[in-house]
Protein backbone atom coordinates (compact mmCIF):
# COMPACT_ATOMS: atom_id res chain seq x y z
CA UNK A 1 0.00 0.00 0.00
CA UNK A 2 1.74 3.36 -1.13
CA UNK A 3 1.65 6.79 0.65
CA UNK A 4 -1.76 7.86 -0.59
CA UNK A 5 -3.47 5.15 -0.38
CA UNK A 6 -2.84 4.40 3.28
CA UNK A 7 -4.08 7.24 4.80
CA UNK A 8 -7.27 6.71 2.38
CA UNK A 9 -7.28 3.07 3.74
CA UNK A 10 -7.09 3.87 7.09
CA UNK A 11 -9.17 7.31 7.04
CA UNK A 12 -11.81 4.37 5.91
CA UNK A 13 -11.56 1.86 8.68
CA UNK A 14 -11.87 4.62 11.35
CA UNK A 15 -15.17 5.64 9.99
CA UNK A 16 -16.51 1.79 9.90
CA UNK A 17 -15.02 2.24 13.41
CA UNK A 18 -17.29 5.38 14.13
CA UNK A 19 -20.05 4.12 12.02
CA UNK A 20 -20.83 1.07 14.23
CA UNK A 21 -19.95 2.97 17.41
CA UNK A 22 -23.03 5.54 16.88
CA UNK A 23 -24.92 2.22 15.65
CA UNK A 24 -24.04 0.99 19.05
CA UNK A 25 -25.22 4.11 20.94
CA UNK A 26 -28.56 5.30 19.54
CA UNK A 27 -28.81 7.96 21.39
CA UNK A 28 -26.21 10.08 19.59
CA UNK A 29 -28.26 8.58 16.08
CA UNK A 30 -31.41 10.28 17.91
CA UNK A 31 -30.67 13.38 18.91
CA UNK A 32 -29.75 14.35 15.41
CA UNK A 33 -33.04 12.68 13.99
CA UNK A 34 -35.13 13.06 16.54
CA UNK A 35 -34.38 17.10 17.43
CA UNK A 36 -35.10 18.48 14.09
CA UNK A 37 -38.44 16.13 13.65
CA UNK A 38 -39.62 17.87 16.87
CA UNK A 39 -38.64 21.87 16.01
CA UNK A 40 -40.57 20.87 12.57
CA UNK A 41 -43.68 19.83 14.13
CA UNK A 42 -43.56 22.40 16.99
CA UNK A 43 -42.87 25.43 14.68
CA UNK A 44 -44.83 23.74 11.82
CA UNK A 45 -48.21 23.05 14.04
CA UNK A 46 -47.82 25.37 17.21
CA UNK A 47 -46.11 28.52 15.52
CA UNK A 48 -46.65 27.89 11.60
CA UNK A 49 -50.17 29.34 12.90
CA UNK A 50 -49.66 32.65 14.02
CA UNK A 51 -46.45 33.19 11.81
CA UNK A 52 -47.29 34.91 7.88
CA UNK A 53 -44.83 34.31 5.38
CA UNK A 54 -46.12 36.92 2.59
CA UNK A 55 -46.61 34.69 -0.73
CA UNK A 56 -46.08 31.17 0.84
CA UNK A 57 -46.62 28.57 3.36
CA UNK A 58 -44.37 28.91 6.21
CA UNK A 59 -43.76 25.26 6.39
CA UNK A 60 -41.96 25.66 3.07
CA UNK A 61 -40.42 28.95 4.41
CA UNK A 62 -39.39 26.88 7.16
CA UNK A 63 -37.84 23.68 6.21
CA UNK A 64 -35.00 24.26 4.70
CA UNK A 65 -34.28 26.63 8.34
CA UNK A 66 -34.51 22.80 9.91
CA UNK A 67 -32.05 21.27 7.42
CA UNK A 68 -29.50 23.91 8.66
CA UNK A 69 -29.97 23.24 12.07
CA UNK A 70 -29.89 19.65 11.51
CA UNK A 71 -26.59 20.02 9.93
CA UNK A 72 -24.92 21.91 12.73
CA UNK A 73 -26.51 19.60 15.29
CA UNK A 74 -24.77 16.21 13.48
CA UNK A 75 -21.74 17.86 12.99
CA UNK A 76 -21.59 18.48 16.51
CA UNK A 77 -21.23 14.52 16.40
CA UNK A 78 -17.91 15.06 15.57
CA UNK A 79 -16.65 17.12 18.44
CA UNK A 80 -18.41 15.21 20.89
CA UNK A 81 -17.24 11.60 20.04
CA UNK A 82 -13.34 13.23 20.20
CA UNK A 83 -13.58 13.88 23.48
CA UNK A 84 -14.87 10.72 24.63
CA UNK A 85 -11.90 9.17 22.53
CA UNK A 86 -9.22 11.38 24.09
CA UNK A 87 -11.13 11.13 27.50
CA UNK A 88 -11.03 7.32 27.20
CA UNK A 89 -6.89 7.33 25.83
CA UNK A 90 -8.61 5.53 22.67
CA UNK A 91 -6.11 8.30 20.93
CA UNK A 92 -2.99 6.66 22.88
CA UNK A 93 -4.23 2.78 21.31
CA UNK A 94 -3.82 4.70 17.83
CA UNK A 95 -0.72 5.94 17.89
CA UNK A 96 0.71 2.49 18.53
CA UNK A 97 -1.25 1.37 15.30
CA UNK A 98 0.83 1.29 11.75
CA UNK A 99 -1.83 3.77 10.60
CA UNK A 100 -1.78 7.57 8.95
CA UNK A 101 -2.18 10.27 12.12
CA UNK A 102 -4.44 12.03 9.61
CA UNK A 103 -7.08 8.85 9.70
CA UNK A 104 -8.20 9.63 12.63
CA UNK A 105 -9.96 12.89 11.76
CA UNK A 106 -10.80 12.17 8.21
CA UNK A 107 -12.42 8.73 9.41
CA UNK A 108 -14.21 10.65 11.88
CA UNK A 109 -15.30 13.65 9.93
CA UNK A 110 -16.31 11.54 6.94
CA UNK A 111 -18.55 8.81 9.39
CA UNK A 112 -20.27 12.12 10.45
CA UNK A 113 -20.89 13.36 6.40
CA UNK A 114 -23.08 9.51 6.63
CA UNK A 115 -24.94 10.27 9.84
CA UNK A 116 -26.06 13.87 8.37
CA UNK A 117 -26.89 12.40 5.04
CA UNK A 118 -29.26 10.20 6.88
CA UNK A 119 -30.44 12.77 9.49
CA UNK A 120 -31.17 15.45 5.85
CA UNK A 121 -33.08 12.18 4.40
CA UNK A 122 -35.42 11.89 7.45
CA UNK A 123 -35.99 15.82 7.47
CA UNK A 124 -36.63 15.73 3.44
CA UNK A 125 -39.04 12.65 3.97
CA UNK A 126 -40.66 14.73 6.98
CA UNK A 127 -40.58 17.86 5.29
CA UNK A 128 -43.13 16.19 2.27
CA UNK A 129 -45.40 15.25 5.04
CA UNK A 130 -45.78 18.43 6.74
CA UNK A 131 -46.34 20.15 3.13
CA UNK A 132 -42.48 21.24 1.96
CA UNK A 133 -42.18 20.83 -1.79
CA UNK A 134 -39.21 21.68 -3.96
CA UNK A 135 -40.35 24.05 -6.86
CA UNK A 136 -36.86 23.78 -8.66
CA UNK A 137 -35.52 21.24 -11.05
CA UNK A 138 -34.09 18.31 -10.09
CA UNK A 139 -30.45 18.87 -10.47
CA UNK A 140 -30.76 22.20 -8.29
CA UNK A 141 -32.45 19.97 -6.05
CA UNK A 142 -29.35 18.13 -5.96
CA UNK A 143 -27.12 20.93 -5.64
CA UNK A 144 -29.22 22.30 -2.69
CA UNK A 145 -28.55 18.91 -0.23
CA UNK A 146 -24.68 19.21 -1.82
CA UNK A 147 -24.40 22.44 -0.62
CA UNK A 148 -25.34 21.04 2.63
CA UNK A 149 -23.68 18.14 2.95
CA UNK A 150 -20.41 20.20 1.96
CA UNK A 151 -21.57 22.35 5.14
CA UNK A 152 -21.32 19.82 7.65
CA UNK A 153 -18.43 18.28 6.48
CA UNK A 154 -16.36 22.02 6.70
CA UNK A 155 -18.20 22.28 10.30
CA UNK A 156 -17.36 18.86 11.56
CA UNK A 157 -13.88 19.95 10.89
CA UNK A 158 -14.75 23.40 12.86
CA UNK A 159 -16.27 20.97 15.91
CA UNK A 160 -12.91 19.12 15.80
CA UNK A 161 -11.18 22.22 16.48
CA UNK A 162 -13.37 23.30 19.37
CA UNK A 163 -13.15 19.61 21.26
CA UNK A 164 -9.27 19.11 20.20
CA UNK A 165 -8.92 22.19 22.41
CA UNK A 166 -10.70 21.72 25.34
CA UNK A 167 -10.82 17.68 25.38
CA UNK A 168 -13.36 17.17 27.62
CA UNK A 169 -17.21 16.09 26.65
CA UNK A 170 -19.21 18.32 29.68
CA UNK A 171 -16.67 21.45 28.09
CA UNK A 172 -17.82 20.75 24.65
CA UNK A 173 -21.24 20.56 25.04
CA UNK A 174 -21.48 23.76 27.13
CA UNK A 175 -19.59 25.71 24.16
CA UNK A 176 -21.20 24.39 21.40
CA UNK A 177 -24.76 24.92 23.16
CA UNK A 178 -24.04 28.40 23.71
CA UNK A 179 -22.85 28.99 20.42
CA UNK A 180 -24.96 27.24 18.57
CA UNK A 181 -28.33 28.23 19.68
CA UNK A 182 -27.51 32.35 19.12
CA UNK A 183 -26.34 31.29 15.49
CA UNK A 184 -29.37 29.16 15.15
CA UNK A 185 -32.28 31.74 16.16
CA UNK A 186 -30.63 34.79 15.34
CA UNK A 187 -30.78 34.34 11.89
CA UNK A 188 -33.38 33.92 8.73
CA UNK A 189 -34.03 30.19 9.77
CA UNK A 190 -37.05 30.36 11.76
CA UNK A 191 -38.45 33.93 10.92
CA UNK A 192 -38.27 36.42 7.66
CA UNK A 193 -34.86 38.62 9.18
CA UNK A 194 -36.38 41.75 7.99
CA UNK A 195 -39.19 41.74 10.51
CA UNK A 196 -36.64 42.02 13.55
CA UNK A 197 -35.75 45.41 15.01
CA UNK A 198 -32.38 46.83 13.17
CA UNK A 199 -29.53 45.21 15.07
CA UNK A 200 -30.30 42.47 15.19
CA UNK A 201 -31.95 42.02 11.89
CA UNK A 202 -28.05 43.10 10.97
CA UNK A 203 -26.21 40.64 12.64
CA UNK A 204 -28.93 38.22 11.76
CA UNK A 205 -28.46 39.05 7.94
CA UNK A 206 -24.64 38.85 8.08
CA UNK A 207 -25.25 34.87 9.91
CA UNK A 208 -23.21 32.32 8.22
CA UNK A 209 -26.33 30.39 9.20
CA UNK A 210 -29.08 33.10 6.90
CA UNK A 211 -26.37 32.76 4.52
CA UNK A 212 -27.03 28.94 4.17
CA UNK A 213 -30.14 28.76 4.92
CA UNK A 214 -31.15 31.18 1.93
CA UNK A 215 -28.86 29.53 -0.56
CA UNK A 216 -30.87 26.03 0.27
CA UNK A 217 -34.11 28.19 -0.14
CA UNK A 218 -33.11 29.23 -3.58
CA UNK A 219 -31.82 25.91 -4.73
CA UNK A 220 -35.07 24.14 -3.49
CA UNK A 221 -37.12 27.36 -4.88
CA UNK A 222 -38.80 28.30 -1.44
CA UNK A 223 -38.68 31.62 -2.11
CA UNK A 224 -41.48 34.35 -2.72
CA UNK A 225 -41.01 37.64 -4.33
CA UNK A 226 -43.65 39.08 -2.12
CA UNK A 227 -40.74 38.74 0.67
CA UNK A 228 -39.36 41.77 1.22
CA UNK A 229 -36.02 41.19 -0.25
CA UNK A 230 -32.42 41.86 2.14
CA UNK A 231 -29.82 44.19 0.60
CA UNK A 232 -27.17 42.43 2.93
CA UNK A 233 -24.43 41.32 0.12
CA UNK A 234 -23.99 37.95 1.94
CA UNK A 235 -28.14 36.97 1.42
CA UNK A 236 -27.80 38.81 -2.13
CA UNK A 237 -25.15 36.41 -3.17
CA UNK A 238 -26.01 33.13 -0.89
CA UNK A 239 -24.91 30.47 -2.59
CA UNK A 240 -21.73 31.57 -3.90
CA UNK A 241 -21.27 33.36 -0.29
CA UNK A 242 -21.97 29.89 1.06
CA UNK A 243 -19.29 28.12 -1.15
CA UNK A 244 -16.53 30.88 0.07
CA UNK A 245 -17.95 29.79 4.01
CA UNK A 246 -16.82 26.22 3.24
CA UNK A 247 -13.77 27.00 1.69
CA UNK A 248 -12.56 29.05 4.25
CA UNK A 249 -13.75 26.78 7.30
CA UNK A 250 -11.40 24.18 5.74
CA UNK A 251 -8.84 26.14 4.84
CA UNK A 252 -8.70 27.55 8.43
CA UNK A 253 -9.56 24.24 10.32
CA UNK A 254 -8.04 21.07 8.85
CA UNK A 255 -4.89 22.42 9.29
CA UNK A 256 -5.56 23.78 12.49
CA UNK A 257 -7.42 20.15 13.82
CA UNK A 258 -5.08 18.50 12.35
CA UNK A 259 -2.16 20.35 14.50
CA UNK A 260 -4.13 20.07 17.92
CA UNK A 261 -4.51 16.39 17.26
CA UNK A 262 -1.09 15.65 16.18
CA UNK A 263 -0.40 18.01 20.13
CA UNK A 264 -2.77 15.76 21.74
CA UNK A 265 -1.67 12.37 20.80
CA UNK A 266 2.15 13.20 21.72
CA UNK A 267 1.28 14.70 25.05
Amino acid sequence: MNALTMPLADGWTIARRNALKIRRSPDLLGSVIMLPIVLVLLFAYVFGSVIDVPGMSYREFLIPGIFVQAVISGAQITGYTLTLDLQKGIFDRFRSLPMAPSAVLTGQTFSDLLMNLASLVVMAAMGLIVGWRVHTSPLEAVLGFGLLLLFAYAFSWVTATVALSLRTPESFNNIATMVSLPLMFVSNAFLDSSRLPTPVRVVAEWNPVSTFTQAARELFGNTSPAMKTSDAWPLQHAVPVSLLWIAVMLLVFVPLATRLYKKAVSA
